[in-house]
């Protein structure tokens, strides 16, 4: 099956020739280090191989913006279109290629507000849950609408570091989304998205199939570390994201004398050749390119 470009000029080689489909991959690495850009680069890329740009799913409970749309117009010339969280689902768009769906999709709408279990009261981490619920619909149907329109990447971004990813609303929604939306079976997503309306539509969702096999997760997430020797060196917790990943790639600085470089490590990548160097990169006002 053919890999999922990267969009990063010197990485795909490095890669075996990108990212593998129908899997998880996890960019790991401080605010700041350029995740963002590289997912910005990794949907992009898309646009070039499978004529159609990824999704940007962003989890972000921050009251800072995570600068997704301008780094889309300085990178790839992509103007995002934000989709509603809680519009009124229209199931006669769902196969309508005339209707299009906005490629940016924002999960959580409470802002500024603490997401794990161990610092919130019973009440708020009820409110979070009832957040989730709210919006589980909408979440399907924006990711089954891109999949029948031929999208196969999605970036998963604004994921926030804690001390136990177990007791993180993020990780939860982040668990629902990958193994209960993604990795489905397309039938049976869609047996969740149309429920009572399932037998009428049941003729257009057999002539709009999608090959799950062949969508490929990005997953972006922050930690506490600054240094990539210690984000390499720190243990993988019991059921830890990273444990179950199907390529990791660690993004930190690197000290090189008086002065700090960017670099990135490919710790994991199974099923494919796999670099065994500390890979610096630059960004420009193109994103993210590897150094000579």
């Amino acid at each position: 099956m053919s890999r999922l470009s990267t969009g990063i000029p010197g990485l795909d080689e490095r890669l075996g020739g990108g990212l593998l489909p129908g899997t998880m991959a996890v960019l790991v690495g401080s605010s700041g280090i350029g995740k963002t850009q590289f997912g910005i680069q990794f949907a992009h890329a898309g646009l070039v191989q499978e004529k159609r740009r990824g999704v940007i799913f962003d989890m972000a409970a921050r009251i800072d913006p995570q600068g997704h749309d301008a780094y889309a117009r300085r990178i790839a010339g992509w103007t995002l279109r934000r989709e509603e969280s809680e519009k009124t689902l229209d199931y006669d768009t769902i196969f309508d290629q005339s209707v299009e769906w906005g490629d940016y999709f924002q999960a959580l709408a409470k802002k500024g507000c603490r997401m794990t279990r161990r610092d919130v009261d019973f009440d708020t981490w009820h409110d979070w849950q009832a957040e989730l619920s709210k919006h589980l619909d909408t979440t399907i149907a924006f990711f089954f609408t891109h999949f029948v329109r031929g999208v196969c990447r999605v970036v998963v971004d604004g994921i926030e570091p804690v001390r136990r990813q177990g007791e993180s609303i993020q990780f939860e929604l982040l668990e629902y989304v990958y193994h209960q939306i993604l990795q489905k079976d397309p039938q049976w997503l869609a047996r969740d998205l149309f429920r009572q309306f399932y037998r009428k539509n049941e003729a257009a969702i057999a002539a709009n199939p999608y090959d799950r096999n062949k969508i490929g997760c990005l997953v972006l997430y922050t930690t506490s570390e600054t240094s990539l020797d210690a984000m390499i060196e720190k243990p993988l917790d019991e059921g830890d994201l990273l444990a179950g990943a199907n390529t990791i790639i660690y993004m930190g600085k690197i000290r090189d004398g008086v002065r700090f470089h960017r670099a990135l490590y490919v710790s994991k990548h199974r099923g494919s050749v796999c670099p065994d160097e500390i890979m610096p990169y630059e960004i420009d006002d193109h994103g993210l390119r590897m150094s000579e």
